[in-house]
């Protein structure tokens, strides 16, 4: 959250991380033997890696008022939720094109959910501690059924089937439409296979919530509200990433206090809702998004939480809410236009709430797009995830971590490892002339190399 230059205050001693309800990571997950082990002490965990193991009180206050939880499954879930990141990456990359998906669920995420369409990949899923289901369709073939949807968007009404998703859970492409024939009609102007999808009815269509930061307050152009995302740098300059549809690049923005805050460099809307604001020098950057009563909740990263996650939100309209991830590679269309690659989730949002934070424990997740409801009678919401946002314009998320702790990678290689990339699960780079495959989608930190983070990264 931005605000006026002022010293930030140390965060609150943090909980301690409850029972791993996972097993440990089976041996045949490496394609090749163990790496030597490491000369700085033992590797760190998936939860240390992330912060999952020291929570913020704010996440873990929040978490048990909406998702119904006591103090010592909302650790427990984080720390599982970390952890099956980690497994589910493994999986997806061992798997390759026969990957159809990971979910948690449970009270504590103690059950992760891995989708294959080879039987064959039982065993070696159930070697991972995850619970094994077969499909018939991969997540590739799901997402280009998405696409054809995707594009006839651009040239028929989609008004009456305002959003569409691939459910790994289901192993389908869900239309959520106004009525069933709204929606075979929509499949069927697209061309695409009717039984790749699935319906599922509403009369409820989304909209934005800028028409009226993490979770401060901003005003564009003297004219409408929305909130800050994140805090992020780009050379020598600070700011922060909101929605797109909050305003157009050379829009003005003032503070919550009313005075200049600063310019919109760049925004996309529709097809995507991603912004960013360079700050005058009255602002600083902090990493911290807003939780309850003003406290502040750490950001140290930006590691891509699973389907089923917890998620909380940050907004200038409602505050800090929690629930859960529901599905990723959403599209929305709105009466605005229509945009794709959202996250949905079940926390509730009002307008002024767009632009605002969401965050999983301490990992920026994404921005308020929109949704539908309420938080009197609840509601879905749609947020824009951060990685593409951050390496769309070449922005480096400000973060509570260290910046100078692991060297950057000298070994001369064309695909060396960076600090400020945003790598996606299955990328391969070069460190210390060893190789790796990414896990968890995730923009780099100096203290995330890969040899000291095996939750993010495996040796080759």
């Amino acid at each position: 959250m931005a605000g006026r230059r002022r010293a930030v205050a140390h965060r609150a001693a943090l909980a301690a991380v409850g029972t791993l309800a996972l097993t440990a990571l089976h041996p045949s997950a490496s394609a090749e033997p163990a790496a030597p082990p490491h000369d700085r002490g033992p590797l760190p965990t998936a939860a240390r890696t992330v912060g999952a193991d020291t929570p913020s009180t704010e996440v873990l206050r929040a978490m048990q008022r909406d998702l119904r939880l006591t103090a010592r499954q909302a650790r427990t879930r984080l720390v599982n939720e970390a952890e099956a990141g980690t497994r589910a990456g493994v999986l997806h990359n061992a798997l390759g094109k026969r990957f159809a998906g990971a979910w948690v669920k449970g009270a504590t995420s103690a059950d992760l959910t891995v989708a294959t369409t080879d039987r064959a990949d039982v065993p070696a899923i159930e070697a991972q501690g995850a619970k094994a289901v077969v499909v018939r369709w991969n997540l590739d073939e799901l997402r280009a059924v998405q696409k054809k949807l995707d594009t006839a968007a651009q040239r028929v009404d989609a008004a009456a089937t305002p959003v569409w998703y691939v459910d790994v859970r289901s192993n389908r492409v869900v239309v959520q439409a106004t009525t069933r024939a709204a929606a075979a009609a929509f499949v069927e102007a697209a061309g695409a296979p009717g039984d790749h999808t699935a319906v599922r009815v509403s009369a409820q269509r989304p909209r934005l919530f800028a028409d009226i930061v993490g979770g401060d307050a901003y005003y564009i152009d003297d004219l409408a509200r929305c909130s800050i995302g994140f805090s992020i740098t780009k050379s020598d300059e600070q700011g922060f990433v909101s929605a797109g549809h909050c305003g157009q690049a050379g829009s003005t923005t003032k503070g919550s206090d009313q005075t200049d805050q600063g310019v919109f460099q760049a925004s996309t809307f529709p097809g995507e809702d991603m912004s960013w604001v360079s700050t005058n020098e009255n602002w600083t950057a902090t990493p911290y998004v807003k939780g309850d009563g003003g406290t502040l909740v750490p950001v140290e990263g930006s590691v891509e939480a699973v389907v089923g996650a917890a998620v909380c939100r940050s907004g200038s309209t409602t505050g800090w809410h929690c629930g859960t991830i529901q599905q990723r590679d959403t599209t929305v269309d709105y009466a605005e236009g229509t945009v794709n690659g959202l996250t949905q989730t079940d926390v509730c949002a009002e307008p002024g709430d767009s632009g605002g934070s969401y965050i999983s424990g301490s990992e920026a997740q994404g921005v308020t797009s929109g949704g539908s409801g309420d938080c009197t009678s609840g509601g879905t919401t749609f947020f824009q995830p951060v990685n593409p946002i951050l390496d769309a314009y070449g922005l480096t998320l400000r973060t509570t971590g260290e910046t100078t702790a692991v060297p950057a990678d000298n070994s001369g290689a064309a695909d060396g490892w960076s600090t400020g990339k945003v790598y996606r699960v299955g990328t391969t780079v070069t460190h210390g002339q060893v190789r790796y495959r990414c896990l968890q989608t995730h923009q780099a930190q100096n203290a995330w190399a890969p040899d000291v983070t095996p939750a993010l990264w495996q040796r080759l």
